[in-house]
Order: structure tokens, then sequence, then C-alpha cells
């Protein structure tokens, strides 16, 4: 079965084609500004040229067209017609406490899905359009959701309540919810593949370390704690979130720089992290390394205090978890940053979770990174969360 896996955020469309049998990406492309002027559809073919084009997308649902043309073009197309798409997956960042899995869109799940916008105001409303967008091109088509905090469902309520009234988590649902779990899920299951093991075996820990960060605990097969929270702002120091800190600074950065709670959250989600610590320079951790090559002290300062936050909550994880067995590395700074590894790899070595500096020397593909024999395993594990999403949708539509 051929299945598009769509990712949908306000103004972009990232959209894969994949052959669930043999799990190969047939296609996969994406669709940028839309909405707004000088919108690109940039599509690849299996083994074929990325090419980009400029057209116009007023809406998402112009966007899907566009998606489905390219897919059926007779020069850089991979199927015949519409009909060769068997399901659509969904990547919907937050499905609050309603979803534990992954399910069959319906009306009714469309009608809760909107119910956790106010959880997700920048995420869930994009991953609708995209949905809706889909249905009206492709009515008779099956479509499946795979919610990024499905996976963190199972942390028992002492990992996820906040020390707040009652009240707000009846009322509100304020609670920790975590992100990525898709992620987390793939890369936890590989490692316990890789080892020739069952995961619920193992008590694992996935550090997926990307622009957005979050370590999770997997204790026999079930995240049982992970970084982020309500809002993906908590847990680690990030490409431009701050993570963790004492709340409130919010207010006291709002007195003194006269702004709203708003505009201080802001200020934490876009321009702080690396972005910030390291005084403007970047938030991409190739720049920062350069940076601190060169002997540049912010840059250095603010990839330690990053390396440090991981070390932390791995330690942290190890602790609510009594034991680890693997520490995963994934993402695109987990899968390709050596430095950043290897500076983590500094706060770890007490649990028996030595990284092999030669070992560390790779790039984006699976290996381990830990001496034979160690005491934890050490992996690297490059994530495929478009498969997971696929993976899923076969499952559920068969």
């Amino acid at each position: 079965m051929n299945i598009l896996v769509i990712n949908c955020g306000s103004s972009s469309l990232k959209y894969q084609l994949i052959d669930s049998e043999s799990e190969k990406v047939l296609a996969k492309g994406l669709c940028e500004r839309i909405g707004i002027d000088n919108s690109a559809i940039t599509h690849q073919p299996e083994g074929g040229e990325k090419k980009t084009e400029q057209i116009n997308m007023p809406d998402h649902t112009v966007a899907v067209k566009l998606v489905i043309d390219k897919l059926t073009d007779k020069e850089v197309g991979v199927i015949g017609s519409l009909d060769e798409i068997g399901a659509v997956g969904h990547r919907i960042v937050h499905g609050g406490e309603k979803f534990a899995s992954s399910v069959v869109i319906t009306g009714e799940v469309l009608k809760q899905v909107e119910e956790c916008n106010d959880l997700a105001p920048l995420h869930n409303p994009a991953n609708l359009v995209g949905i809706h967008s889909c249905r009206e091109v492709m009515p008779n088509v099956p479509m499946v959701g795979v919610f990024d905090t499905a996976f963190h469902q199972t942390m028992p309520k002492k990992a996820y309540m906040y020390g707040l009234p009652y009240e707000y988590y009846e009322k509100y649902k304020v609670r920790r919810y975590g992100f990525h779990g898709t992620s987390h899920d793939f890369v936890s299951k590989r490692a316990a593949e890789i080892l020739g093991k069952d995961r619920k075996e193992l008590k694992i820990i996935v550090c997926h370390l990307g622009n957005g960060a979050s370590v999770s605990a997997v204790k026999n097969g079930e995240s049982v704690d992970t970084s982020m929270g309500l809002t993906p702002l908590e847990g680690l120091i990030m490409g431009t979130r701050s993570g963790d800190m004492d709340p409130a600074i919010i207010s006291f950065l709002a007195d003194k720089e006269k702004l709203t709670a708003e505009e201080v959250i802001n200020i934490c989600n876009k321009k702080s992290g690396v972005l910030g610590l390291s005084g403007g320079i970047s938030s991409d951790f190739r720049d920062l390394g350069q940076a601190a090559a060169q002997g540049d002290g912010m840059a250095k300062d603010a990839l330690e205090a990053y390396a440090y936050r991981v070390g932390k909550y791995i330690g942290a994880y190890a602790a609510a978890m009594n034991g680890v067995d693997v520490i995963a590395f994934t993402a695109g700074i987990g899968e390709n940053n050596i430095e950043v590894r290897g500076m983590i790899g500094e706060y770890i070595g007490f649990l028996g979770a030595n990284i092999n500096q030669e070992k560390n020397k790779v790039r984006g593909e699976e290996a381990i990174l830990s001496d034979e024999g160690a005491k934890v395993t050490v992996m690297l594990i490059p994530t495929n969360e478009e498969l997971a999403i696929a993976r899923e949708t076969a499952r559920l539509v068969g």
C-alpha cells in the first residue's frame, strides 16, 4: 500500500509517499510559503533530482492538489493516479488526554482534536487545516492521525502532574504531556531491535536532540517521563527555547522591560536557548561549534550549558527508572554533532555509559558508541518519524 505522510504547518506542508511493504520513500517534498507571496513546491522522486518551482498556493487545499499533481506527473511522478494512494497519515502535535494512540480520522476525532487547540495554538490548527484539505481533495481515502503526545500518555500521575492547585488540572488539564513521542517510540523500538532484545525488558533513555529537543525515559516499552511539558518550552535548553527556568522570571522581566507576559513567553520561545546564551551568534549548532573553535567564549558557554542540561536529564531519568540499559542519541544534533555528544558523554560516565571517542566519530548512521561490554550501551539511531507515521497508518488501515 502507498501511504502519503503529511506534516502540515501554518504556511508549509511536508510530504512523503511511502510504500508500506518495502518501506521505501517513493517521493518527498515540501510546499512553502502557503498563503504568502513567492510560494514554492520542492519535489524529489526516489533516485531523482530535487526541483523547486514557484507556484501560487493561496491555501493548503491548493497545496495538496499540487502534491497530487507532482506525484502523478508523467515526468517526475511515481504513481499513475490518485487511486494508488491507499491512505494518508497525518502528524498531529497535541492529542491531550483524549488520544493515547493513533486513530483513524472521523468527524468525531476532528472535533476532539480541535478541543486540544488551546494546548497547542501554533500547531494543532495547522494540522487540522492539512487534514481538512486532504479530505477535500481525497474524500474516499482513509486517513489516520498520529499524535506527538500519544506515546507519553503512559506516564504515571507522579510524573505528569505539576505542583499547582489541583483545580487547574481538573478545569484546564494543566499537566505534562511531552512531545516528539513518535520519534521516542521509533528510536526506543529500534534500539531494542539492534540489540536483539525485547523492548519490554529494557530501560532506555532517548535523547531527541534537534533545534527542539527532549529526553524521555522508556521503561519496559513505555514512556514513564519526558522533559517537555504542557508545551514544548519546558525541559532542555534548545535552539531558541529557554527550557527549564524559574517561572517568576516571567513577571520579573515583564516588570523590568515593560512587557506583557505573552511577550516574555515569545522571547523564551524564539530568542532564548543557545541563540540567546551565545549573544545572538546562532541557533545552529554548526555555527556555534565553529565560533567556539575560533575562541568565542559565549558560543563555548552556550554549548557547555546545553550539554550539561542533557547530561543532567539523563542522570535524572536513570534515577526515575532505577537504572538504565541504553542511552540513544537521535535527531539533527544527536545524529550529527560529534562534539556535543562527546561533551554530554563527560557527564554520564558514572552510569557506566562511556562513549568511545573513536566510535563517536560517526554521523547520521546507526552505531554503537560505547565500549564493548560497557554496563550501559550508548547508541546513535537516526529517527524516522515519517516511516513511523506510515507504519501506524498501515497498521490501522490494513
